[in-house]
């Protein structure tokens, strides 16, 4: 065995690697404290719990379609415009991006500064459209 590991040390090297990578993209979240939903929990959060929609994206993804009544403040300017988000501070917020890797830090920022009620849409706008939920431009 020993032998082994010594003669494909790269080999092993890049297995581990990988599979440290895969398990950091199912669970990564979760370790972080961020709370995802999908599509149809979003959509129940929103017409059931008044839930603000915050799309993190830059303006340009946002005119080319949003979800409706949805509230713009991409993700780098997410700090210096944490106070237009405190009338919401008591209701559910569930953060949007393309994809959802920029709202998932839009959560942690978001909980970090108090906010209970944070959730990541798992898969973003990509996710939202595949479930043929309406975008608004």
């Amino acid at each position: 065995m020993l032998q082994f590991l010594q003669n494909n040390i790269w080999m092993v090297l890049i297995a581990l690697t990988s599979g440290a990578m895969l398990f950091w993209s199912f669970f990564g979240n979760r370790l972080r404290g961020i709370q995802e939903v999908n599509s149809i929990a979003a959509t129940q959060l929103i017409n059931h719990k008044n839930a603000l929609v915050l799309d993190v994206r830059e303006q340009s993804e946002y005119d080319a379609g949003h979800i409706l009544n949805s509230k713009l403040i991409p993700v780098g300017k997410l700090l210096e415009r944490i106070g237009e988000l405190e009338k919401y501070r008591d209701r559910p917020i569930v953060a949007v991006c393309r994809s959802g890797q920029r709202s998932a830090s839009a959560c942690t920022l978001l909980g970090k500064q108090g906010f209970a009620q944070v959730y990541n849409l798992n898969g973003g706008v990509m996710a939202w459209q595949k479930a043929g939920l309406p975008l608004e431009k």
